[in-house]
Formats: C-alpha cells, structure tokens, sequence
C-alpha cells in the first residue's frame, strides 16, 4: 500500500520516491558481468543495448544518433529542434554555447524562433536511413498533427511523441485535439508516447495502442517545472506506478506487453539499474549522451522545455565533456563519477545482485533510504 501523509489538516498526499532514495540491494548469488544480457526488443526491433538517446538538440545530431544506433542502442532525433530549423545549424549551437547565463534563455527563445521546414525532417530522416540503423524521429503532440504525414513518408521506423506530460484525454477550448488512440491505431509504425507520471496516465496511453510509455516528465537536469510550475514526477514511484499500469493492462487486454521506458533523472551510472529495478524495459538518456565530445552541446545540455516563446519551463546546464560516446557507453572508466561505461555498470550491478537477464533484474529487492553519491 501506498504512503499516505497528512501535509495539513485539510490536505494529505502521497509519499513518493526518486532514485536517490533507493538503492538495488545485493542477495546470496552472484554471477560474472560478463554473462549479464543487456540487450531488449520493442515491436519487430532488436537492440543490443536498452539505451534510448532523448531527443534533445544538446545531446542528438544526426551523427550522433547513427552512432548510437550503430553502438546497439536507439537514436532518436527532435523533429523540431534545430536539425530541422536550419540547414546548417552551427551558428545557433554556437549562439547558445557561447551566451552567458544570464542571456542563454533569451538566446534559447531567439534561435528555435526559426521554423520547422518539413523538408529538413525529410533529409535528416533520410540521413539516419542511409547509415543502416533504426531511424526513430521525435515530435511533441503540438506538432504531431502537422508534421506526422512527413515524417511516415521519410520512412521512420519508430515515431517517439515526447512531452512533459502526455495524455490520452487532452481538453483544448481553442484547438481540435490530438486523438491519440485514433492517431496510433492509424498509423502503420509503432509509436512511443510520454512523459507519464502516474499509474492511471499510463494506463490510458497503454489502452491507445503504444507500444511504449516513456516513465517521467524527462529533462531531470534542465527542468525547471518545480519552480515554475511546481509539478515534480519522483522517477523510481513514477516509473513503478507505470510499470504497475504494464501489469494490469496486460491481463486487461488478454497479454499486449507494452514496453516501459524509464525518462528523467538518469544522468549518472547508478541511477540506471534503479530504473529497471522499478520495473522499466529501456531507459531514455539525455545528460549522459550529452557529456559525449561528439554531442552538438558542447558540455552544455538543454531540452525543450528551456526553448518555449512565452514560459520556459527549462534552462541551459553545464554538463562538461567526458569522452568519445564509445567511452561513455563502453568504457574504461577512469574514475568513480558513474559518467562512463554505463554498459559495464549495469551489467556489473546485475551480476552482483544475482541476476544474468534484464527482465528477471526487474524483480530485484531494493532498500528505501536516502544515499549520497
């Protein structure tokens, strides 16, 4: 049962947890890292890797999403970030890197002023197709009425509809909404749709027909929703209420499995078996993808929430550079920071907890109590 705590007389609310709180705890057996198979399958593809690149302009070019696909893990490009604003977008990177704190927000809004053309999501879609990996592009919901039509004709693979919070009833005075179990059952790719932060907002994007629900509002370390507009997802409760949501519309729909992508707070190591301990299928990388040299950030990181014309919910963060993407992923690693060999953490973790398989990992036991790294 959950936790129930009185805030005031008139106001209770729920305990909830992030994965600084928890930690995956160590049994009888063990086995050797090696032996620890990482790889996961959504719909017809296979990965090696269940490490998805968030779509955030920061961390995702092209290049860097063919690389990681190449890796074993899935790519995702922002089909509306600046890879599809501007032909050549090395003067805005350079704009947002080069812009003092104090002026990277306005910098932000005035570079993704620019709009989307549709034919740059047609040639940069085509880019990652010619390199032979799975090409999967990223719209928020806004854009996906207008922009979806593109993006199947380019010939994407799997189609990631990202924001911070998604769902599936979304009520609009001044505007026809997305019908998102219309849309998805419709369409000929899967589809991969979040942030859900809860167990019911899950289970009605389940019952649209996705394939994945992405665990968390995404953009751990660039968000600034606390702040401004006091929303918080605690990603190991978050992404056990979704997992929990998985189970039941599992027996719900007769055995539809769909695929629970942890999305929020992963930017280091450690965090990573948490999530699966939670009950996650795949997790989505932003900050650690984006302390790559090859990320266009350049050591900084920022998603879309930082970029919106009227209430960025977001800002522009300082990540620094910690090696090639091989390094990061693979390792060596040369310290005990949790910033390089991602790959080699978990399957290390897995095997010290006993466990060869990340589906059986997710059964796991896990202690509540707040470490520090």
């Amino acid at each position: 049962m959950s936790e129930t705590v009185q805030i005031g007389v008139g106001k209770t609310g729920r305990r909830g947890y992030g994965f600084s709180d928890i930690a995956v705890v160590p049994d009888r057996r063990t086995r050797d890292a090696g032996d620890a198979d990482v790889s996961w399958r959504i719909d017809a593809y296979d990965f090696t890797l269940p490490f998805i690149g968030a779509p955030m302009d920061s961390a995702a070019s092209p290049e860097t999403v063919i690389a990681l696909g190449r890796a074993g893990g899935l790519g995702v490009l922002d089909l509306e970030g600046l890879w599809t604003r501007y032909e050549d977008p090395g003067d805005a990177y350079r704009r947002i890197r080069e812009a003092t704190d104090d002026q990277a927000g306005r910098v932000l809004q005035e570079v993704y002023a620019e709009p989307v053309k549709a034919e740059l999501i047609t040639a940069r879609l085509a880019e990652i197709r010619a390199a032979g990996v799975t090409v999967a592009g990223a719209l928020s919901p806004q854009r996906t009425q207008q922009f979806y039509q593109t993006v199947l004709d380019a010939g994407v693979d799997l189609f990631v509809i990202r924001g911070t919070t998604v769902s599936a009833e979304h009520v609009s005075s001044t505007a026809e909404p997305l019908n998102l179990k219309k849309f998805i059952y419709e369409l000929d790719v899967p589809v991969i749709v979040g942030g859900a932060g809860t167990y019911t907002t899950a289970l009605h994007l389940m019952r649209t027909g996705a394939a994945g629900v992405l665990a968390g509002f995404g953009g751990g370390a660039t968000s600034s929703s606390l702040r401004t507009l006091g929303l918080r997802t605690p990603m190991a409760t978050a992404v056990a209420d979704v997992a929990g949501a998985r189970r039941d519309y599992l027996d719900e729909s007769g055995g539809r499995y769909v695929h629970v992508i942890a999305d929020g707070s992963l930017g280091h190591a450690g965090d990573i078996p948490k999530a699966f301990a939670c009950g996650a299928d795949a997790v989505m990388l932003g900050t650690a993808l984006a302390r790559a040299n090859e990320a266009p950030g350049g050591g900084y990181h920022w998603g879309a929430e930082a970029r919106h014309q009227r209430l960025p919910r977001g800002r522009r963060v300082p990540v620094g550079s910690v090696g090639p993407l091989e390094q990061v992923l693979f390792g060596p690693a040369h310290d005990a920071t949790g910033t390089t060999n991602l790959v080699g953490a978990l399957q290390k973790s897995m095997a010290t907890t006993g466990y060869t398989d990340l589906k059986e990992f997710q059964k796991v036991a896990v202690t509540v109590s707040h470490y520090e790294a």
